[in-house]
């Protein structure tokens, strides 16, 4: 689904994946589901484009539903995937967390688990081989991406801002759509690892005036960095 000029998106509200498209190639951030890997490829053919296209693959943080197709891409296409030092093991599998889910409702809990499911949620497969950055890095891939360091979903979340999408990648900074109770808006995230944290985070991203916020779960946001972190507090208290 294209977003704008540079910005495509594939998943759905529940679980995102997102392009960002120049001359040069492609950046993908995040990567889903392992059953996400045919909405890539087929995103990618109605650009004209190929997986050898992709000049990189970020990672906002090392949870399973980011990290699906990863291994995939980076071992039958030599894609580097790029993660925050402090998340490196938590994507390579050495790492395992049970944060507090919060509020739930069976409803949208059991949607989210059934969509996981038949996306290839249950079978993740690691990452190997990982190159790791750090808070402040711009990256040398398509659309300059300056990865915006957001500990608190987990120690080693980030956002990354690209100014040639007017975006700014959240991952599970903040949603949109919260995956266990379905609300819609701007809303901290569950399944988060130290929420104060996570919250006093989002001053990075609001003082950066980009239009678009787009998180890993939920409707991709057009109303601004500041707003969006505004609603977020409100949410939270």
């Amino acid at each position: 689904m294209k977003l704008g000029q540079h910005l495509h998106r594939i998943g759905n509200d529940i679980v995102a994946v997102y392009l960002v498209v120049t001359d040069e190639g492609v950046t993908v951030v995040d990567a889903g589901l392992a059953g996400h890997w045919r909405e890539l490829t087929a995103e990618l053919a109605a650009l004209g484009r190929t997986p050898d296209d992709i000049r990189g693959l970020v990672l906002t943080h090392g949870d399973t539903d980011h990290i699906g197709f990863a291994e995939r891409l980076r071992r039958d296409h030599g894609v580097p995937v790029y993660v925050h030092a402090a998340d490196a093991a938590r994507a390579r599998g050495e790492v395992k967390t049970k944060p507090e889910r919060g509020h739930a409702k069976v409803g949208a809990t059991a949607g989210f688990l059934w969509y996981g499911a038949r996306k290839g949620g249950l079978r993740t497969t690691y990452l190997t081989e990982v190159t790791e950055v750090a808070d402040g890095d711009v990256l040398d891939l398509p659309g300059s991406p300056r990865v915006v360091g957001m500990p608190g979903h987990s120690p080693g979340s980030i956002a990354l801002h690209v100014p040639v999408a007017d975006a700014v990648f959240v991952g599970d900074g903040l949603t949109t759509r919260h995956v266990l109770t379905g609300q819609h808006g701007p809303q901290p995230a569950p399944f988060t690892d130290e929420p104060e944290q996570a919250l006093a985070s989002l001053d990075r991203i609001a003082e950066l005036g980009a239009t678009w916020v787009l998180p890993g779960h939920g409707t991709p946001w057009n109303g601004g960095t500041e707003e969006a972190v505004r609603q977020v507090r409100a949410a939270a208290h």
